[in-house]
């Protein structure tokens, strides 16, 4: 009989990980939840591991779904918050877009849509991340389909996607470079803002561009995004000053997005549960990415093919991928063509339902920034808290 590595004593070593909160699986959860019931199925879902024989070894089966239950029945109430200017806000759960499937609760949504004549929600990072896995995740699970949608875009953003200037995580060029009126620039990179409007309809559904205004954006540069977006296919491109000027900025941009929603929507899932793993997983490289193909690594085979002994092949896909690019690869700006997406695992949410295969080098656990804000916050000779903002 096999001791293993920790010997008689001390039974079977397991090498594991961490995964940052906001992209646990338990927060994934409590974002996709309906009720309280429906919480402790889910939690009781939740596998760690499997047993000799191959099975799944669940949260119900370590008699733990009842307690992790009893510690998130408050947690799932959605928090109402006033605006400054006094117009009511849920906020409610925090899944990374880019790791998770980044969208606030279902819970929220649901209570919005009772409670006043538009719900507006935020899907994070862009039509490659957050939007896609709203579409396929959330409105699944929620039965709630979207009306339109609004794509935000800035000039300089447009503007780094066509080679205006490089913006490397942590080291921002001068402010000199990134404010430079460069057309040709934004003109370049607006092949980007393309891309996501084609995922978006895609799954059927009308799309404003929100054109998020700087005090240095140019009107050209203004107008070559509200050409290029219309003639992509996009309802409307408006500009938004809400930052500079409230709800007085985003009048506008509010009669756009109205105007949009009470056109039909033909909303539509890009894929069917049925098909396989691979097969899902292909159609959202190829046709949201902009792909040739896929890869597979032997541990992402391999884990394949025990997801579909088990059963957990028809769940829905989150992909985790870089945000800096439509691609794997957050060196490949704008709308990159000609790559193919390596995964190199796959693993499974099976209590938030879905499976999420790992895109390249995508880490559950991001590192620190090159200067972590913990090193700023301390307390001042009068016992003041300092640092925090």
């Amino acid at each position: 009989m096999s001791q293993g590595w920790g010997g008689k004593e001390n039974g079977l070593p397991r090498e594991t990980g961490y995964d940052i909160t906001v992209a646990s699986e338990v927060m994934a959860i409590l974002a996709l939840t309906t009720g309280l019931f429906d919480l402790r199925q889910r939690l009781a879902r939740i596998i760690i591991g499997t047993n000799y024989n191959g099975g799944a070894v669940t949260a119900e089966d370590l008699k733990c779904a009842g307690a992790m239950t009893v510690l998130l029945k408050d947690a799932i109430k959605p928090n109402l918050l006033q605006t400054i200017e006094h117009t009511p806000c849920f906020v409610h759960a925090g899944p990374f877009a880019n790791i998770a499937h980044g969208n606030n609760s279902i819970l929220a949504d649901q209570m919005a849509v009772k409670m006043g004549e538009y719900t507006v929600t935020e899907s994070g990072f862009g039509a490659d991340c957050g939007a896609e896995k709203f579409f396929n995740i959330k409105c699944r699970y929620s039965g709630l389909k979207p009306d339109a949608v609004v794509i935000v875009a800035t000039v300089r953003a447009l503007k780094m996607h066509g080679g205006g200037f490089k913006f490397p995580p942590g080291h921002a060029p001068d402010k000199e470079t990134i404010e430079r009126e460069n057309v040709e620039a934004v003109e370049k990179g607006c092949e980007n803002l393309e891309k996501h409007i084609e995922n978006v309809l895609l799954h059927g559904v009308p799309v404003v561009v929100a054109i998020n205004h700087f005090d240095s954006d140019t009107d050209a540069e203004i107008e070559t995004i509200r050409k290029r977006a219309i003639a992509a296919g996009a309802e409307d491109a408006v500009v938004s000053q809400v930052w500079a000027k409230g709800g007085e900025g985003g009048v506008d941009l509010a009669k756009a997005v109205v105007k949009a929603a009470e056109k039909p929507s033909q909303f539509r899932f890009l894929y069917p549960l049925e098909a396989s793993i691979k097969e899902k997983i292909e159609i959202i490289a190829t046709k949201v990415y902009g792909a040739e193909g896929v890869d597979y690594l032997p541990l992402a085979e391999e884990k394949i093919q025990l997801y579909t002994r088990l059963g957990y092949d028809r769940l829905p896909l989150c992909m985790a991928k870089t945000h800096l690019s439509l691609s794997h690869d957050p060196r490949l700006m704008n709308r990159p063509t000609g790559f193919r997406v390596p995964i190199r695992d796959v693993r499974a949410s099976v209590g938030a339902g879905f499976l999420y295969p790992l895109l390249g080098e995508m880490r559950t656990m991001p590192g620190l920034p090159t200067v972590p804000a913990g090193t700023k916050v301390d307390i001042d000779e009068k016992g003041n808290v300092v640092g925090l903002f």
